[in-house]
């Protein structure tokens, strides 16, 4: 047996403790099931959901040894404009990609097949850090940073809730958008009705994936949903919403509808968020079985939720204020919002949410309590929402930098201020000098460049892969004629 000491990461990995008998558990509910094909997937630099299918007779082999695939998978294998492949070369190695087996699950749409969560590692030939942490695996960089932040603080861990709002929408003869499933009418529970086989088939399908749906509502744009789940620790929370999305999607497929988590898809009326609401936590047990009825077909690890623990976050006693670590943290994503927004706003359209003024939507870096009109709001006692955080935000990008932000807010100690209790715009009437928000793609990421403390939370190839992609994302918008263009200028003369 080899030294430790001389192990790859990739190698200590796989033999981790308490591994094995997790490869031995899923063995056990692949022949219980008679699951016969996985999907051995990971998450990309934008939050899709990519990797191989391998018959079911391979789990071991494929458990001990992995799966290749080529690096530029964790940049969805795109070229930029310029017809070069993102991130990486056609010269580039492959990846090996090694199951997590405790997130192994069946797809309760067809029980023949499963899904495991992977993290990524270099090739075992590279001539430089063979077998090492592939850098550009945004989920593995999550588990690195969360437990380095445990590591610094003591045990303090991040958990975390999303509140992801996506439209259903009806689809035309060629598949296309032919607007929402219901009307823009917010909480209204006629619209929730109309779209009631949806809701029930999304709940009928989270309940055998570990997501424990615990409420929702019609929001006010057409066919806009927010189905919300139990909070968890950071990692899992991330699994659950990329398998939530996963979710949608089928569920859209079976009813030939469109899951939309475009950011703005209609002006007008509300986008598609999806804020974060966070907090710290000290110890608690782990493994609580919180939905309340024996483990559904998976392992039972799968459906297990952190329940217990300290919550710093909460006010001290006579206090309306979060706690001094919550008040740091805080602090630290108000200093950093600039570059953060790069993260929780990552794409073109993401901007039009924070133009198409009215909507509650976040501009300005300040907090309050329920103050809708701050980046930040004390949505309840023990936790903030961060609300600079839209639809197509890659959850495991975001969570890593958010805890980057925590981190420097602790250790420097950053105030925040006093919360403003008044709407934002006439506190600036009044004369308050408050940081707005990049207002563009282009200069969030401008920002994220001059955030050496964010860019932290994207280690390595990471930055790299992720600039690089939406650089060329900016460029490709910058260098398009739109339909705006040719109304607004092709009678420009004489």
């Amino acid at each position: 047996m080899r030294d430790v000491t001389t192990l790859t990461e990739l190698e200590a990995y796989i033999g981790a403790e308490g591994r094995s008998e997790f490869v031995k558990q899923g063995r056990a509910l692949i022949d219980r099931l008679g699951i016969q094909y996985i999907y051995y997937q990971f998450v990309s630099v934008t939050g899709r959901i990519v990797g191989k299918g391998v018959p079911s007779d391979h789990w071991e082999s494929i458990c001990s040894r992995g799966f290749q695939l080529v690096y530029g998978a964790t940049a969805n294998l795109f070229v930029d404009r310029h017809k070069n492949y993102i991130g990486y070369g056609p010269e580039a190695s492959e990846l090996v990609g090694i199951p997590d087996p405790e997130t192994l699950v069946q797809l309760p749409w067809d029980k023949r097949v499963a899904r495991v969560f992977c993290t990524c590692f270099r090739n075992r030939e590279e001539r430089t850090n063979p077998g090492g942490h592939l850098t550009s695996d945004c989920r593995g960089n999550l588990r690195i940073a969360h437990g380095e932040f445990q590591q610094a603080h003591k045990g303090l861990h991040l958990r975390h809730g999303t509140e992801p709002e996506m439209m259903w929408l009806k689809a035309d003869a060629a598949g296309k958008p032919a607007g929402g499933a219901t009307k823009p009418y917010c909480y209204h529970i006629d619209q929730f009705e109309e779209l009631r086989p949806v809701v029930l088939r999304v709940l009928e399908y989270s309940r055998a994936m570990e997501l424990d749906i615990i409420q929702g509502d019609h929001e006010d744009s057409p066919g806009q949903l927010e189905l919300n789940f139990t909070f968890d620790d950071a990692l899992r929370t991330c699994d659950r919403l990329t398998t939530y999305r996963q979710i949608c999607a089928q569920v859209a497929r079976e009813f030939n509808l469109i899951a939309c988590f475009m950011t703005k898809p209609f002006m007008g009326v509300s986008a598609n968020g999806c804020h974060h609401n966070l907090s710290l936590w000290r110890e608690g047990q782990d493994g609580v079985n919180a939905l309340g009825h024996d483990p559904l077909p998976g392992l039972a690890g799968s459906f297990t939720y952190r329940k217990g623990g300290e919550n710093t976050f909460m006010p001290l006693p006579g206090e309306e204020k979060p706690g001094p670590v919550g008040l740091n943290c805080i602090g630290g994503v108000i200093d950093h919002v600039a570059a953060l927004t790069a993260i929780g706003s990552p794409t073109v359209n993401s901007y039009r949410r924070l133009w198409d003024t009215g909507f509650w939507a976040p501009v300005f870096a300040d907090w309050g309590y329920q103050n809708r009109t701050c980046a930040l709001r004390i949505s309840a006692p023990g936790r903030f929402e961060y609300r600079s955080v839209d639809a197509t935000v890659n959850p495991y990008l975001m969570a890593a930098a958010v805890l980057k932000a925590f981190d420097d807010g602790i250790r420097r100690k950053l105030d925040p201020g006093e919360p403003e209790e008044r709407n934002i715009y006439e506190a600036m009437e009044a004369g308050k000098q408050v940081k707005k928000l990049p207002m563009s793609l282009g200069d969030a990421l401008d920002a994220l460049e001059r955030d050496e403390v964010i860019k932290s939370a994207l280690p390595g190839e990471m930055y790299r892969v992720f600039m690089h992609y939406k650089r060329d994302e900016w460029e490709k918008f910058m260098a398009t004629v739109t339909d705006w263009d040719t109304e607004m200028y092709l009678d420009y003369l004489p």
